[in-house]
């Protein structure tokens, strides 16, 4: 007898039945590279930079975890028609990010307060060289063209910021805003206040 009380041997022969019968189905292995994989909607594989859209916050660089973000600009002087002096705003020099040192957390994706950053499901690009891995700004935005647009909008949720200042600004200064809905279970009185 075993220690456990069970027969001898009966995890041997479990195991046996499994291994006979996984040899009798057919193989699933994908053929990659020679097939390209299936990848699941919104992968994650590279991160891809809109320089139009980086105001150089430096909000990716300071919350990223691993430090692999590294961001130089200059200020420029910007000239705004009757204003009484000019305005300055900051321009990318540099935007790189070393893929040999990301964990592809994603937290530089969800801080970017102004959408510069994106999701590509991309991810053959390895190198015979570590120091190939640091991508600057060029490389980042050639991968946008990878980016997959967004998901469509619940028609049941909640309209979006923008649809709901679009509308609003639409109808005008004299619409007023939406009465607040009240409880189908909470009794008002004909005053304002709420019954006893």
């Amino acid at each position: 007898m075993s220690e456990h009380g069970g027969v001898p041997g009966a995890g041997l022969v479990k195991g046996l039945a499994v291994t006979l019968k996984t040899m009798t189905r057919r193989s699933t292995t994908q053929q990659y590279p020679d097939v390209a994989p299936e990848l699941p909607p919104r992968s994650r594989g590279v991160i891809a930079l809109l320089e139009e859209n980086c105001t150089v916050c430096m909000l990716c660089a300071r919350e990223c975890p691993d430090w692999c973000i590294y961001i130089d600009s200059h200020k420029e002087e910007v000239a705004v028609p009757g204003a009484a002096r000019p305005r300055q705003r900051n321009v990318l020099d540099k935007f790189d990010i070393d893929f040999s040192l990301c964990m592809y957390c994603g937290i530089c994706v969800e801080v970017c307060p102004f959408d510069a950053l994106y999701w590509s499901p991309e991810f053959e690009y390895a190198e015979y060289d570590i120091k190939d891995l640091l991508h600057d700004k060029d490389h980042l935005g050639e991968w946008m063209a990878t980016v997959p647009p967004p998901p469509a909008h619940d028609p049941l949720g909640d309209p979006s910021k923008e649809e709901t200042t679009a509308a609003r600004k639409a109808a005008g200064p004299s619409a007023r805003p939406a009465p607040a809905r009240v409880r189908p279970d909470a009794a008002t009185d004909p005053g304002g206040g709420a019954a006893s």
